[in-house]
Parts: structure tokens; sequence; C-alpha cells
């Protein structure tokens, strides 16, 4: 198999996967709010209404599909497209295994490995916003203004709090590089004191304060609770949403749940190891490359379900900020504290730079 058909088929597993697991996170979301709210939840399509993702999508190709009168057509088919088109993009630059050897070539589960994979994702999502702020403008409706608006201030202010915790990283790392940043959590010492078995050597134990920032902005970069004040159903009216319907409501929505899957396994390939875990390097040596790689991805999904679950525990936990109270945090809490983060962490590595 040459490189460019393991790409192809890499291209069309990750798109696949990544709608499929944006399809069920819309079940896993209703079931995680019956269990908190002590209800049933989905359970009429399909057994323990597995089916649930599939009518509700089938639903939203046969309901009616309208555009206002006085709205820009074209713009406004172009944000729900922009906005799915820049979510399912972003997973390109992320090392999603270990490589696998096929035929005797060793093959990358990294549709795009460049050197600046950081930089790309946090430009695709500062592109993201454009979705939203053209959708809004373009319903010719206050609500979807106003929605739109409170979006792109929010975006704004979270990316950068969430660029100055990803600056630590990349201080210890050296790199912008997510391959790399992920390698360099497969071995090494905690604190250069403790011992840690090949595999467990993540971030998240260097960089507690960094991990907290990032993920706050990552909640209100894909606009979940509490920081879901661009679509506000109390106030707007569901915001820059309010006009439409059918299938480009739907790539709103789908865009929103794919966001959270890729904002789950850049958050993974940042501070839990990527696809690093308890024993890689063992099973690399005793299982063969293949073994190592099928686990690898099993390791990496895992983690990330697991993050997705903590977007939705936290989503059904807690309540709605006020706007006044959305800003102060980003603008006087999360900045000064990414910053004496960078501060501390800058120190620490000139103090041990010999």
């Amino acid at each position: 198999m040459d490189l460019l058909t393991f790409k192809l088929i890499l291209v069309l597993a990750l798109f696949l996967l990544s709608l499929t697991i944006a399809a069920y996170s819309t079940w896993a979301e209703r079931k995680v709010a019956a269990i908190m709210q002590d209800r049933i939840g989905p359970n009429r399509a399909g057994p323990f209404g597995l089916l649930q993702p599939l009518a509700d999508g089938g639903k939203f190709f046969f309901k009616e599909d309208f555009t206002p009168a006085n709205a820009e057509k074209f713009l406004f088919v172009l944000g729900p497209a922009l906005v799915m088109f820049i979510s399912l993009i972003t997973g390109a630059v992320i090392p999603w295994g270990k490589s696998l050897n096929i035929a005797g070539t060793s093959y990358d589960l990294q549709v795009a490995n460049i050197d600046v994979g950081v930089l790309f994702i946090i430009g695709m999502a500062s592109i993201g916003v454009y979705g939203i702020m053209i959708g809004g403008w373009a319903s010719n409706n206050k609500y979807s203004l106003l929605g739109a608006i409170r979006a792109s201030s929010q975006m704004i202010s979270y990316e950068l709090a969430m660029g100055l915790a990803l600056l630590s990283i990349i201080m210890m790392t050296g790199s912008l590089d997510l391959k790399e940043i992920t390698e360099s959590q497969t071995n090494g010492k905690l604190w250069g004191v403790i011992p840690w078995v090949s595999g467990l050597n993540w971030n998240i134990f260097y960089q507690p304060i960094a991990f907290l920032v990032f993920i706050v902005a990552a909640l209100a970069e894909t606009n979940r609770h509490p920081f879901d004040l661009p679509e506000c159903e109390s106030e707007l009216v569901t915001g820059y949403s309010t006009e439409y319907s059918s299938m480009k409501l739907g790539l709103y929505m789908f865009g929103e749940y794919v966001n959270m899957f890729i904002s789950n396994a850049f958050m993974v390939v940042l501070f839990f190891g990527g696809y690093n875990y308890p024993g890689i390097e063992w099973v690399t040596q005793n299982w063969g490359e293949n073994t190592a790689g099928i686990l690898s991805i099993v390791a990496f999904l895992i983690k990330t379900i697991i993050g997705i679950l903590i977007f939705m525990w936290i989503r059904w936990t807690l309540p709605r900020f006020r706007y006044d109270q959305l800003m102060h945090l980003g603008w006087k809490t999360l900045i000064p504290m990414a910053l004496v983060n960078l501060l501390i962490t800058g120190a620490v590595i000139l103090a041990f730079a010999n």
C-alpha cells in the first residue's frame, strides 16, 4: 500500500469516526442528563435508544427547510457549512495512535504531520467563529445578530487564555508538533525524581494550572454550558441559529459536537499523553508494533470519551453564567492565572536548564 492510499483511507476513517462520535454524543448527552435527573432518557428507537441519533438525523433531512425573505442567502448557507468544515478539518493534525506496520512499511496514524500542529488547531478554531458570525448576521434577525456578537467576543476572550496556557506546554516540550508533544510524554521521570512506567509521564502532572485554564477555555470555545451565551434560549431564542431549520440547523448542532470531540482529543494530546498508555514500550517490544498501535488508538479514544462525558457532566451541573460574569472570568481570572503560570514555568525551566 502506498502512502497516498493509506492517507485517503485514514481521512475517510477519521471523517466517519468524527460523525459517529458526534451523533452518539447527542444520545449520550440525553442519557447523562436523564441519569442526573432520575429519568430514563431515549429508549424508543432501538435497544436502549441506540438508534435515536439515526432517527434524529433522518428527521433533520425531512424537516421543512426555509430561508428568511430578507436573509443574505449565500452567506445564510455558508455559515453552518463553514462551522462543520472547520470542525472536521482540525482533526487532520492530531496523532490518533502509534504507527502501524503494513507490508513492512510503517505508517503514522496522522493525516498531516506538520511542525506547527498547535498553531493550526488554534488558527482553525479562530476561523470557526466566522461561521457563527456569518450565520447570525446573514439571518437579518436581531436575536441572531446578538448571539453572533456574543459568540465572537466570547471566543476572542477565551482564545487568549487558551493560547497562554498552551505556551506553558510549548515551553516545556520545545515544539509545536503534536507528534513530538505526544512522544515527550512517553518516557522520563516525574519531576526528575519519581520513576514512571513508560507512557505515563503526562503533562497534567507538570501543568495542572494550564490544564484548568485550558479546559475552561475549551468549554467556552465550544459554546458548552455554562458558556452557551451565544445560543441562550431564555434571552435570545437560540441566538445565532434562530432562523435556521432542517439540516442547516443540524450542521450547527453537529459542528458543536464535533468541536467537543476534537477539543477533547486536543486536550488528551497536550495533557494526558495522547495515545500513550502505561507500558506502551513493553507492549511494542514484546507484542509487536501493530498490537501497540491498535491499543494506542483504543487508549486515545477512551481518554477522549471520558473528557466528553466530563463536558456533559459539567453541562448538567452548573448554571449558565451572566454575560458580565463570563467576561470577568475570561479577562480578570483566567488570563492572569495563565500569565502567572507562564512566568513560573519559565522560571523553573531557567533554574533547571543546566
